[in-house]
């Protein structure tokens, strides 16, 4: 009999923050681009929460505690984010932590940096709630990928390490399912300490 491996299903939350998508003005592209990455990056399967918001931060706030309630061990957004007086989302955030994770929002920028000088202007952070990790993400489906995935050279070999390389090890020392990438579109990192044998069923 073939044995095949198994991997821990993880609930993610994926909120899309705009005051016009949201009220229907234009499609949401935020969504997608998460939905989208997430299934290609990750071997294991995944229940999303998907929501759809207007920039305000006590509605950002409500749905970030929802799904972190409903056991999201991972909740990204997209949008508010800047320097505009509806960009609230990082206020939002903070608002719900129990821990600050500053290193995200630092690579995030270096990330943006490559591409345009006015990365600098945006306000991504990361936070823990309970066993969740909440990231502010771009507003941009390109910028999603680009700081969730990293840059690489022409031989593939990483310029850049993005974000979710580290993704994986944190919800790990916070409690949460062992998350597997496909190295192809990102690597995961965790000491060869907290790396698991795969399970088989």
């Amino acid at each position: 009999m073939n044995e095949t491996t198994s991997f821990d299903a993880v609930k993610i939350g994926i909120v899309s923050i705009s005051d016009r998508a949201s009220s229907g003005i234009y499609p949401d592209q935020g969504l997608p681009a998460l939905q989208d990455w997430l299934t290609r990056a990750l071997k294991n399967p995944i229940q999303f929460e998907p929501r759809l918001i207007p920039d305000e931060q006590g509605r950002i706030s409500a749905t970030l505690i929802e799904l972190v309630d409903a056991g999201c061990a991972l909740v990204l957004t997209t949008g508010g984010t800047g320097p505009a007086p509806r960009d609230v989302t990082p206020e939002a955030t903070l608002a719900v932590a129990h821990k600050e994770m500053p290193g995200f929002g630092e690579q995030m920028r270096q990330i943006s940096l490559r591409f345009v000088p006015s990365a600098i202007l945006s306000r991504q952070v990361a936070v823990i709630r309970d066993k969740s990790l909440i990231i502010n993400l771009p507003g941009q489906p390109k910028s999603i990928a680009e700081t969730l995935e990293g840059l690489k050279d022409a031989a593939g070999q990483p310029l850049v390490h993005g974000i979710f390389a580290a993704v994986p090890y944190c919800i790990d020392l916070i409690g949460g399912p062992y998350l597997e990438t496909h190295d192809a579109v990102c690597q995961a990192f965790r000491p060869k300490s907290a790396v698991r044998a795969p399970k088989s069923s």
